[in-house]
C-alpha cells in the first residue's frame, strides 16, 4: 500500500508538474492496477488532466487563430466555472474583434479602394481600448477625407483653370509636403499662365514681337513648357519679321529679298507663297526692265544714226556703242560693196547672175589688225561672215579654239569664247554683216538686242544707201548742169576771145619768130657754157686723180726708205751689242727723231688731202672722256717735264658722261692743239680744261645742238697777233715768218684740226694776247657726232692714225711664240729687207728672203717649213696682190698667214689687200713691236 501510494503520489506529482508546472498538456498518471480509492484517485487525476488539456488547447487554438487574423473560430469545448467564463469572454472578444475588423475593413475599402470619403466605423458594445481604437480610425478617416477633399477641390479648380484656390486644410507630415507641393505648383502655374498670357497678348493682340515668358524657379516639364512657349514666340517673331522685311522691301521696290526663315505648316505655305509672289514680281520686273533696256538702247543708237548720211561714220558710231553695250571685246562692221568686176554692193535684182558683192570691213572695235593694212574683204558665201550673209541667218560659234581671235591690251591678251555673226538684211537684200566676239557667252538679252538691232540697222543702212545714191545722182546732175553752163559760157567767151585772138595772133606770130631766133641763139650759148663746165669738171677730176696718185706714190716712195731708216736708227740707238759710243747712239737717236718728224709731215699731208677730197671718215660711238684725258696726260707730260713746263689736265666728274664722237679723231685734234701749245711756250704752264660750255659762249652754228663740251688748251706762250688769229688755221701758216723759223713745223696741224672738228660736228676758236699766251677752244656737242660719211666706192675703213706713226725706240723682246719659226720676207727694196730681217732675227726667227713674187712662190714650194709670209705690195713683175692670190690658189698654202707690210696707205689699199687674200695689213714705217705683235697673232703656238 505504501508502495502503491508512493507510486500514485509520484505519477500524480509528475502529471501535476507537467501540466501545471511545465505546461505540457495531455499527460496521464500511469499506476499499476489498483483498486478502490486509489483507482478512483488515479482516474480523477487523469480525467482532470484530460479536461484541462482539451479546454486549454481549444482556447489556445482560438487565440492562435485570432493572433493570425482568423476571427471565425470560437471556443467550443464544454467548460464550467471560471473556464466557462473565460470561454465566453474569449468568444465575446473574438466576436467584437470580428465586428471591429469588418468595420475598419469596410471604412478602408470605401475610403482607400472605392474612394467613398466620409465613412465611419460603427462598433457596438465596445469600450476602453477598442473604443479608442474605433475613434482613432474614425478620426483618421475624417482627417484623410478633409485633406483629400480639399486637395481634390484645389486640383479640380486648377483643372477648371482657377488658379486662385489653394489647400488650406491642416496637415502634417507627408500630407503637409503634398499640400506645400500642390500650392507651389498652383503658384508656378499661375506665374506661367500670367507670363504666357502676357506673351500671347503682346504677340497676338498688341503685335509686339520678340516677347519671352520669364518664369522663375521652375524645372522639368514646366521649364521645358516655358522654353517651348518662348521657342514658339521666337519662331513666330522670326517668321513674321522675315515676312515683314521681305514685304517692306517689295513695297520699296527691292525684289532681291526672299523669306529664308524656316517655317513649317501654314506659315511655311505663306512663306512659299510670298517667295513665289516676289519671284513672279522679279521676273515681271526683269522682263519689263529688259524691254525698257532694249527699247531705250535701240532708240538711243537709232537716234544717233538719224541725221547721218555717211555709212562709214554710222559704222564707226555702231562699233563705238554696240560692242561695249553687249559686253563684247571684239567687233567688226562689214558693208556690202561693189565687187572688183563692177557688181553692185547690195544683192539687188539687177545684179547679173553669178556675181556676188564683197563684204568689206569699214569699222572695227578692238581689232588687232594694222590700221595701215588693207581692210578685210570677203565674198558672200566666203567664211562665216559671207555664209551668214548668204543664208540670211545668225551664226553663233561657242568654245572658240585658242588664238582664233585674240583680244589684245597693253598688258596682255586673252582668247574670246563666243563668236556671233549677224547678217544685215533688208527685204531679202544683203547690206552687210556684224561680227562680235566676247570672252563670255552672250546673254539672251544681248542676243535679242543684236537681232532686233540688225533688223533696225537693215532699214537704216538701206535708207542711207538710197540717200547716198540719191545724193550721188543729185550731185552728178548738179555737176553736169554746172559743167554744161560753164562750158556754154566758156564756149561763148572762147568764141569772143578767138575773135580777138585772131587779130593778135598775126601780130604775135612775127614777135614769136623774133623770140625763137633769140632763144636759139641763147640755147647755143648755154650749150657752149655747159660744155666748158663739163670740160673744167673733167680737168678738176683729172687733177684730183693726179693729186691722189701723186700723194700715193709720194707716200710709198718716202715711206719705203723711211721704214728702213727708222728701223735701223732704232736698232742703232738701242745698241744691243754695246759696240757704239754714247755719242754714236745719240746720233742714231737724232736720226730716228728726224725720220719721225718727216713721217709726221707725210701723215699731215695725207690727212689734209683726205679732208680736201671729203674722204676722211668718222665713226661716232660712246667715248669715256677720262680715257681721252688720260691719253693726253700720258702722251705730253714727259714732254712738258723735259721742257720744265707745268702741265695740267682737268675736268669736272660730270663732264662728258654722254659723249658720243670718234675717239681717234678727237685724240688727233687734242694732240695737235696740245703739241702746238707746248711748242710755242718756253716758260710757265700749258693746261687742258674740259667743262660744259655756257649757252652764251656756244658758237652760233652749234646752238640748239644740245649740251656742248668746251676743250680749252691754254698756254703762257708768245701769243698770236690779233690780225693773224684766222690765218693760223690756213694750211702751211704759222703766223709770221719769224715764228716759222724760230719754232719750226709745217703749219698743217691747226688746219687739219679745224677741218676734223667740223667733221665731228664742232668748231675751234682762238683767243690770244701777245706776250701772255693763247687759248684754243674746241666746242664739241656731247651727242653731236655726225653720221658716218659715205665712203667712196672701193674704199673701206683704214688703219687709225696711230698705225702709221713713227716706231718707238722700245727694243724687240725675244718671244717664245716666235723663236725658231720660219718666215718668208718678199720685198724688192734691199734696205727694207735688211731692216726687217734684223728685227725678225732679233726675235729669234729664221728668215728667208725673196726680191719678187715669182722667187717667193718658188721658195714656198721648196721650203714647206715656212710658217708665215711678210709681203710687200709694190714690186716689179708679180706684185704683192698677184703673189698673194697665187699663194691662195695653192691648196697646201690656202691657210698660210700672209701679212702685208707696205707703204701704200691711201683709202682702199687695205680693202684691196684683204680681198686678194692677205691675213693682215701693216703700214710702213712699221714699229718693230707692232710687226711682231701682228706675227704673233697669226702664228699659233706649236
Amino acid at each position: 500500500m505504501v508502495a502503491q501510494l508512493s507510486l500514485v503520489t509520484t505519477e500524480v506529482t509528475r502529471v501535476a508538474q507537467e501540466v501545471g508546472g511545465e505546461g505540457r498538456l495531455g499527460g496521464q498518471a500511469r499506476v499499476p492496477p489498483v483498486g478502490g480509492v486509489w483507482r478512483e484517485l488515479t482516474d480523477g487525476v487523469n480525467s482532470m488532466a484530460d479536461n484541462l488539456t482539451s479546454q486549454v488547447r481549444n482556447i489556445s487554438q482560438v487565440a492562435t487563430a485570432v493572433a493570425r487574423g482568423d476571427l471565425t473560430q470560437k471556443i467550443r469545448v464544454d467548460a464550467r466555472g471560471e473556464i466557462l467564463e473565460l470561454k465566453e469572454t474569449i468568444n465575446t472578444m473574438v466576436e467584437r474583434l470580428s465586428s471591429f475588423a469588418e468595420e475598419v475593413t469596410r471604412v478602408a475599402r470605401e475610403v482607400g479602394t472605392e474612394g467613398n470619403l466620409g465613412g465611419q466605423a460603427t462598433v457596438h458594445g465596445v469600450s476602453g481600448t477598442w473604443m479608442d481604437l474605433t475613434n482613432n480610425v474614425n478620426s483618421m478617416a475624417d482627417n484623410l477625407t478633409n485633406q483629400v477633399r480639399n486637395i481634390a477641390q484645389v486640383t479640380t479648380a486648377v483643372a477648371e483653370g482657377d488658379l486662385t484656390r489653394k489647400i488650406d486644410v491642416d496637415a502634417r507630415g507627408e500630407i503637409l509636403e503634398l499640400k506645400t507641393t500642390i500650392n507651389t505648383m498652383v503658384d508656378q502655374l499661375g506665374s506661367f499662365a500670367a507670363e504666357v498670357t502676357r506673351v500671347a497678348r503682346e504677340v497676338g493682340s498688341e503685335g509686339r514681337l520678340g516677347g519671352q515668358a520669364e518664369v522663375a524657379d521652375v524645372s522639368g516639364t514646366w521649364r521645358r513648357l516655358t522654353e517651348k512657349v518662348n521657342e514658339l514666340a521666337g519662331n513666330l517673331t522670326r517668321q513674321v519679321r522675315a515676312i515683314a522685311e521681305v514685304t517692306s522691301a517689295v513695297a520699296r521696290g527691292d525684289l532681291t529679298r526672299t523669306v529664308t526663315v524656316e517655317a513649317p505648316g501654314e506659315v511655311g505655305a505663306l512663306k512659299d507663297n510670298i517667295n513665289s509672289m516676289v519671284e513672279s514680281l522679279r521676273a515681271t520686273t526683269r522682263a519689263n526692265e529688259e524691254k525698257d533696256w532694249l527699247k531705250t538702247h535701240l532708240a538711243r543708237i537709232s537716234g544717233g544714226i538719224q541725221g547721218r548720211r555717211d555709212l562709214t561714220t554710222v559704222a564707226r558710231l555702231i562699233m563705238r556703242e554696240v560692242p561695249p553695250l553687249v559686253h563684247a571685246q571684239y567687233g567688226c562692221f562689214f558693208l556690202a560693196q561693189e565687187s572688183p568686176d563692177g557688181a553692185e554692193g547690195a544683192a539687188g535684182s539687177d545684179r547679173a547672175e553669178g556675181q556676188a558683192p564683197h563684204l568689206v570691213a569699214i569699222a572695227s572695235y578692238g581689232l588687232p589688225d594694222d590700221p595701215a593694212a588693207a581692210p578685210r574683204r570677203f565674198r558672200v558665201g566666203q567664211s562665216l561672215v559671207g555664209q551668214a550673209a548668204a543664208d540670211h541667218r545668225v551664226v553663233v560659234v561657242d568654245e572658240l579654239p585658242p588664238g582664233y581671235a585674240p583680244v589684245l591690251t597693253g598688258t596682255g591678251s586673252a582668247d574670246p569664247s563666243t563668236l556671233i555673226v549677224l547678217p544685215i538684211v533688208f527685204e531679202g537684200q544683203v547690206l552687210g554683216a556684224l561680227e562680235l566676239a566676247s570672252l563670255r557667252p552672250f546673254a539672251p538679252l544681248h542676243r535679242d538686242f543684236l537681232e532686233q538691232f540688225t533688223e533696225l540697222l537693215g532699214v537704216n543702212v538701206s535708207s542711207l544707201t538710197a540717200n547716198a545714191r540719191t545724193d550721188e545722182l543729185l550731185e552728178r546732175s548738179q555737176l553736169l548742169t554746172a559743167e554744161l553752163s560753164a562750158r556754154s559760157g566758156e564756149l561763148q567767151a572762147r568764141q569772143r576771145e578767138l575773135q580777138r585772138s585772131n587779130a593778135e595772133l598775126q601780130d604775135k606770130a612775127a614777135l614769136l619768130a623774133d623770140r625763137n631766133r633769140d632763144i636759139e641763139r641763147k640755147n647755143h650759148q648755154i650749150e657752149q657754157a655747159r660744155q666748158e663746165l663739163e670740160e673744167r669738171a673733167r680737168e678738176l677730176a683729172r687733177a684730183s686723180l693726179y693729186k691722189s696718185e701723186f700723194l700715193a706714190n709720194m707716200s710709198h716712195e718716202l715711206r719705203t726708205p723711211l721704214n728702213s731708216l727708222l728701223i735701223l736708227a732704232q736698232l742703232l740707238a738701242q745698241n744691243p751689242q754695246g759696240n757704239l759710243t754714247e755719242k754714236q747712239a745719240d746720233y742714231a737717236t737724232v736720226i730716228h727723231s728726224a725720220g719721225s718728224d718727216l713721217l709726221q709731215l707725210i701723215n699731215d699731208i695725207l690727212d689734209l688731202s683726205k679732208v680736201e677730197a671729203g674722204r676722211m671718215d668718222v665713226h661716232p660711238e660712246p667715248v669715256p672722256l677720262h680715257r681721252v684725258l688720260d691719253y693726253v696726260d700720258v702722251t705730253f707730260r714727259p714732254v712738258a717735264d723735259e721742257r720744265g713746263l707745268e702741265f695740267t689736265v682737268s675736268a669736272p666728274p660730270s663732264a662728258g658722261e654722254g659723249l658720243i664722237t670718234d675717239e681717234s679723231r678727237l685724240r688727233q685734234v687734242l694732240r695737235n692743239l696740245v703739241s702746238n701749245a707746248l711748242k710755242f711756250t718756253r716758260t710757265g704752264e700749258v693746261s687742258l680744261r674740259v667743262q660744259h660750255a655756257d649757252a652764251q659762249e656756244v658758237p652760233a652754228p652749234l646752238r640748239g645742238a644740245g649740251p656742248v663740251l668746251a676743250f680749252r688748251v691754254v698756254d703762257t706762250g708768245i701769243g698770236i697777233p690779233a690780225e693773224q688769229l684766222e690765218s693760223v688755221f690756213d694750211a702751211f701758216q704759222q703766223g709770221d715768218s719769224g715764228a716759222d723759223r724760230a719754232y719750226g713745223g709745217t703749219g698743217l696741224g691747226l688746219s687739219i684740226s679745224r677741218e676734223v672738228s667740223k667733221l665731228l660736228g664742232g668748231t675751234i676758236t682762238v683767243e690770244s694776247t701777245m706776250g701772255q699766251g693763247t687759248c684754243f677752244t674746241l666746242y664739241l656737242p656731247e651727242r653731236g657726232g655726225r653720221e658716218r660719211a659715205p665712203q667712196a666706192p672701193g674704199t673701206a675703213d683704214e688703219e687709225p692714225d696711230e698705225a702709221v706713226g713713227a716706231p718707238s725706240l722700245a727694243a724687240p723682246v725675244d718671244d717664245e711664240g716666235l723663236r725658231d719659226r720660219t718666215v718668208l720676207l718678199v720685198d724688192d727694196d734691199a734696205r727694207n729687207v735688211y731692216a726687217l730681217t734684223e728685227v725678225l732675227k732679233s726675235a729669234g726667227m729664221q728668215v728667208l728672203t725673196a726680191d719678187n713674187g715669182e722667187a717667193g712662190i718658188r721658195l714656198l714650194a721648196a721650203h714647206p717649213e715656212v710658217d708665215l709670209v711678210v709681203m710687200d705690195l709694190t714690186m716689179a713683175g708679180l706684185d704683192g696682190y698677184a703673189t698673194t692670190r697665187a699663194i691662195r690658189a695653192m691648196p697646201r698654202l690656202a691657210r698660210l698667214p700672209v701679212v702685208v707690210v707696205t707703204a701704200k696707205a691711201m683709202p682702199g689699199d687695205r680693202t684691196e689687200a684683204l680681198a686678194a687674200g692677205a691675213s693682215d695689213y701693216v703700214v710702213k714705217p712699221v714699229a718693230p713691236d707692232r710687226l711682231l705683235t701682228a706675227l704673233r697673232t697669226w702664228l699659233a703656238p706649236r
